[in-house]
């Protein structure tokens, strides 16, 4: 296994991709017993040809099943947000190096060496969720960036306010990663004008005032920080890699994941470029859970970018009959 994590990791073309693909989903198909159960009710017999053939697992199995590879320990688990630890998705973690390697190698793509970043996180709410993905994420982010001032904040707005003052004066690289209710109300308190921070919306809208557009609400914090563009994350606790935006919906994903469209009526279905529908994603980094994911996000894809929509209405997810295998 440690041969293939080698190779997901130096995936250098979509030949590459393909056929590593293919290798790993027969590995699920044997070992994974989740996977393959539900796999076989929807291949019945048949054999997939590529990558557009392969069955993906609703996103919801992971609150219901513990998806792991047959012999497989877990020295990770991380839990969803929820107000109770019912309905609640669980993603147990085989070995945390697999993640740190997933999240270390896309950052550096996107954004570079951390070290030459000051990290700052506001993502108050999330901090009470001790198995949270994304607090896991930015402890490892805040300790790789050998700055002091890297850290966590809550909502002491005016903190945050003096220490991106400060490090803008000092001309210091900065990434502010933060909620986006958060990330509101500090744009409501205070203005900035940013030269030397970046700001990435993790997406959350839990504890907003009202429901709003995205393009709604990055529009206000470009203004009340004076930046071109809001960048985000996509992430989730069933995935261990991200996605980046450097603004305007368009996602970038790292060379061991790839995003299918599929039809929300047909799943089976997997749609051309420009044509909505659900998010399929394979993450070959979950290669111990499942790399195969039927979110429940709906999104367009364009050539190496996709953009999110929305989610999907409960009346029109489909497979999740299925869930009592």
């Amino acid at each position: 296994m440690e041969n293939i994590i080698h190779r997901i990791f130096n995936i250098n073309s979509d030949l590459e991709f393909n056929s590593l693909c293919m290798e790993i989903f027969n590995v699920h198909m044997n070992k994974n017993p989740v996977y393959s159960k539900y796999a076989n009710l929807i291949l019945k017999g048949k054999s997939p040809k590529n990558i557009k053939e392969i069955p993906f697992l609703p996103v919801r199995f992971f609150k219901s099943h513990k998806i792991l590879l047959e012999g497989s320990d877990h020295e990770n688990t991380f839990h969803s947000s929820g107000t109770t630890g019912k309905n609640i998705s669980k993603h147990y973690i085989k070995s945390n190096k697999t993640y740190n390697i997933s999240l270390m190698n896309s950052f550096d793509k996107f954004y570079g060496d951390v070290s030459q970043y000051c990290i700052l996180a506001l993502l108050p709410n999330y901090l009470e969720n001790k198995h949270s993905s994304l607090i896991y994420m930015l402890s490892k982010l805040i300790s790789k960036s050998e700055n002091s001032i890297s850290g966590f904040y809550k909502k002491d707005y005016k903190k945050v306010y003096n220490t991106i003052k400060k490090l803008e004066e000092k001309k210091q690289k900065t990434i502010l990663f933060g909620v986006s209710f958060a990330l509101l109300e500090l744009s409501e308190k205070y203005r900035l004008n940013l030269k030397y921070t970046t700001i990435i919306e993790t997406g959350g809208t839990k504890g907003m005032k009202e429901e709003m557009l995205k393009e709604e609400m990055h529009e206000k914090l470009k203004q009340a920080f004076n930046v071109s563009n809001i960048h985000s994350e996509y992430g989730m606790t069933e995935l261990l890699s991200q996605s980046y935006s450097y603004g305007d919906n368009k996602f970038l994903s790292p060379n061991w994941q790839k995003i299918l469209i599929r039809d929300v009526h047909d799943p089976n279905s997997i749609l051309s470029d420009n044509i909505s529908g659900g998010i399929n994603i394979i993450d070959l980094a979950n290669i111990y859970s499942c790399p195969f994911i039927a979110t429940d996000d709906i999104g367009v894809k364009n050539k190496n970018t996709f953009s999110i929509l929305g989610r999907i209405n409960e009346s029109e997810i489909r497979g999740c009959n299925l869930l009592s295998i």
